[in-house]
């Protein structure tokens, strides 16, 4: 082959990003990057996205991913440019959103410059990757991008990370991008529909459990189908949230908490449990007992997990019948096989369900000021359209939000119940932005995760990005002082001062604003959400009644029915 059709390796690797369909990289480039930034800056299909912090582009890349199931991409530097990665990288890997980190190296065959920067980078993310590896030749690239981007992408997706170093780069090489292939899930085994279809059919009082995995691979019609056909009542994990509409007569709640709450009365009741990709990486939605324990009939209550993957058994999670393959296909399968029982009989579940809803409604209408935590958000889903995005940081009022936030789409209430890192809600709002131009965007964040990405702004701001970030501010790392204080601890070491936000949203170029009362909070959200640009709002919130509430009201009234 003539040398002229020889090309540098980081135009090939750029090449093999577009083969992929690579939209965005997020990231803020080093010197180790500079001729995959040059052939970067020749791509017609790729736009990089300069961040202020590699965290951010990290988070930014990992919520591109959940939301369209194709690989978010995201580029740093050497050294403290990948250790920045970590964060997101767990995040990606744990939350099951598929993503690519492209870290730079200095000069693998010869270097100058001794052991300055230079760490390890491949061995420390192979811990929290599905896959991590350094080009040594520039011919591989090909093969290795596509190896990356099918690891990430398959189930159950998450973080890889390729590292290219600066002589690799440099290198001119024949390679050519390897065409994506086309792949289809297998479907599940019929005898193992048979089994959960018979299981079902014995059952008195069978439920449906939403996971993560429904949430990620769009099963949203089927299992509306299925819950039309049989009536069996459904509930969701906190990742599950929003796969069938949240008004539906049958849902039963959303498990914030892993017990005493009043979906879990319901779970209690229920003889036959129908887990959809469920995966014990999420905090337990509800605790199994390995203590033989009869139901009323005399029968097991029986567990069934459908999924794409077994059931990784966990102290608290050992599914009886397993159906995988496909989890749409498989919900398919089930519900054209079976028959609705008239022995079914869901009128508890129902029960605890109106309960909570009466519980939650008193709640929401308390006006207080600070903000009582229930009613915020209650204005907030008032507030906004159906398909509207509310990103979560992390913080107590994510249970609140999970509890009481009523979902009418897939992942429109993004919470992350998997690594739950704070930091995310901000970085997460802006992905959801991009993907979503008209659509609302709102980030709901605690002071203290705010303030651990609020960089960021100066980014939402100069893309030009439509979005609300609303600051629940306490002044405190108040999970953490709720925790405190429930161990019968003092209170030490979790308060501290805020900036003016109002004022450090307007540094930024964006619009600030301070609730004043429950009824300003109103006026402040449909403002936002009607006025193009990035806002930023300040809202104190009251979180003294979080205890009393959360761990002993809600127990309490729950146990009662």
């Amino acid at each position: 082959m003539a040398e002229s059709d020889k090309r540098k390796a980081s135009d090939l690797f750029i090449e093999c990003l577009e083969a992929e369909g690579v939209e965005y990289i997020f990231g803020v480039p080093g010197e180790e990057n500079l001729d995959f930034l040059d052939s970067l800056s020749r791509s017609k299909k790729i736009r990089l996205i300069l961040t202020r912090h590699e965290q951010g582009a990290g988070f930014m890349a990992a919520t591109y991913g959940r939301h369209t199931g194709k690989v978010g991409v995201c580029l740093s530097t050497l050294g403290p440019g990948a250790t920045n990665f970590v964060t997101a990288a767990a995040y990606a890997t744990l939350g099951g959103m598929p993503m690519l980190m492209i870290t730079g190296q200095k000069p693998i065959k010869k270097s100058k410059q001794g052991r300055f920067q230079i760490l390890d980078v491949v061995s420390m993310m192979q811990p929290i990757t599905k896959y991590a590896h350094q080009m040594a030749s520039s011919d591989n690239i090909p093969s290795r991008v596509r190896e990356a981007f099918r690891i990430a992408e398959e189930e159950k997706p998450g973080a890889t990370h390729v590292e290219l170093p600066e002589d690799i780069a440099d290198e001119f090489t024949d390679s050519r991008p390897i065409v994506r292939s086309t792949v289809r899930r297998p479907t599940a085994d019929v005898k193992s529909i048979a089994q959960a279809v018979e299981a079902l059919e014995k059952a008195r009082r069978p439920v449906l459990v939403i996971g993560a995995g429904a949430n990620r691979k769009m099963t949203s019609k089927m299992l509306g189908e299925f819950v039309e056909k049989t009536g069996i009542p459904f509930l969701t994990t906190q990742l599950g949230k929003g796969v069938i509409d949240e008004r539906h007569p049958r849902f039963l709640g959303c498990a914030a908490l892993s017990s005493g709450d009043f979906v879990h009365r319901a779970i209690e009741d229920a003889d036959c449990i129908i887990n959809i990709g469920h995966d014990v990486i999420e905090k337990p939605p509800f605790f199994m007992h390995n203590d033989g324990k009869r139901s009323v009939e005399g029968d097991q209550r029986v567990v069934i997990h459908v999924s794409t993957k077994t059931a990784e058994v966990d102290p608290v999670y050992f599914p009886h019948i397993e159906v995988i393959g496909d989890i749409a296909n498989a919900v398919w399968q089930i519900k054209e096989a079976i028959s609705p029982s008239a022995r079914w009989n869901f009128d508890a579940m129902l029960g605890y369900r109106k309960a909570e809803l009466e519980h939650t409604e008193k709640l929401a209408a308390d006006e207080r000021f600070p903000i009582f935590p229930p009613h915020l958000v209650q204005q907030v889903r008032d507030a906004l359209p159906g398909d509207a995005i509310v990103c979560l940081d992390n913080g107590v009022y994510k249970l609140w939000f999970a509890r009481g936030y009523s979902a009418h789409k897939p992942n429109t209430v993004l919470l992350d119940n998997a690594l739950a890192s704070m930091g995310a809600g901000l970085p997460s709002a802006m992905a959801s932005a991009m993907v979503y131009p008209d659509r609302k965007i709102f980030a709901v964040c605690g002071d203290g995760g705010f303030m651990m990405n609020s960089q960021e702004m100066e980014t939402a701001v100069r893309l030009g990005l439509n979005l609300t970030v609303l600051i629940l501010n306490d002044n405190a790392y108040g999970m953490i002082r709720w925790k405190q204080a429930n161990m019968g601890f003092a209170d030490f070491g979790l308060t501290y001062g805020n900036p003016d936000f109002v004022k450090y949203a307007e540094s930024y170029g964006a619009s600030g604003y301070r609730v004043e009362s429950a009824a300003h909070l109103g006026e402040l959200l449909a403002h936002c959400r009607d006025t193009p640009g990035v806002h930023l709002i300040d809202c104190p919130v009251d979180y003294s009644e979080n205890d009393r509430i959360l761990n002993t009201e809600i127990k309490e009234l729950s146990r009662a029915l």
